[in-house]
């Protein structure tokens, strides 16, 4: 009998082994996720998901990772694409960040919640935070005098209450997009 499965490349196997692990806690919660019950879930042997991950925090981090690298090219996408006035950059980054949010469901919370401690996820995690607040300084800097710190990480922690909201069910998502939108714009109001 032949073996009619095609050989993946590297970074083939790696869309293939997140994409899995991210079914995996969808269904059965980030708890379930081992690097073997991934391998076995993507029918392929446990040496090659180690190979990728190394330990169960190295896949929960790749996971993170691949998170932020998708939710960055949909916001980029969205605050190029907004219109040139205040209201349009507020709403593109109100409406991409709940939507990217929503989109990864419980998935990334489940994550975050697994890597909760990691010394690797907390810087990981302070980056991501550091290179959004400094895109919205560089969109929002044009229609304000000076951007808060202190403001950019509270329009930060009310983009991830209010998206958390939502996830959960507790307000609709149109409700959350809207009270970031208005969060953002008082922001810039103030400056």
């Amino acid at each position: 009998m032949s073996d009619t499965r095609k050989r993946l490349s590297r970074e083939q196997r790696l869309e293939q082994l997140l994409e899995v692990a991210r079914q995996l806690i969808a269904e059965e919660g980030s708890d379930a996720l081992s690097l073997g019950r991934l391998a076995e879930a993507a029918g392929i042997t446990k040496p090659t998901v180690y190979d990728h991950f190394g330990t169960r925090e190295g896949l929960l981090t790749a996971l993170y990772r691949d998170f932020e690298v998708r939710q960055n090219r949909l916001i980029d996408a969205a605050m190029a694409a907004g219109e040139a006035s205040l209201e349009g950059k507020a709403r593109a980054i109100a409406d991409s960040y709940v939507d990217c949010v929503l989109a990864e469901g419980r998935e990334i919370p489940g994550v975050l919640a697994a890597l909760e401690g990691s010394p690797e996820l907390a810087r990981l995690k302070r980056e991501c935070q550091l290179e959004f607040l400094d895109k919205c300084r560089a969109v929002l800097g044009p229609f304000a005098g000076t951007l808060s710190t202190a403001g950019l990480w509270g329009m930060l922690g009310a983009a991830d209450a209010l998206s958390g909201a939502a996830v959960a069910g507790e307000i609709e998502d149109g409700q959350a997009r809207d009270e970031l939108f208005a969060v953002i714009v008082g922001l810039v109001s103030r400056s």
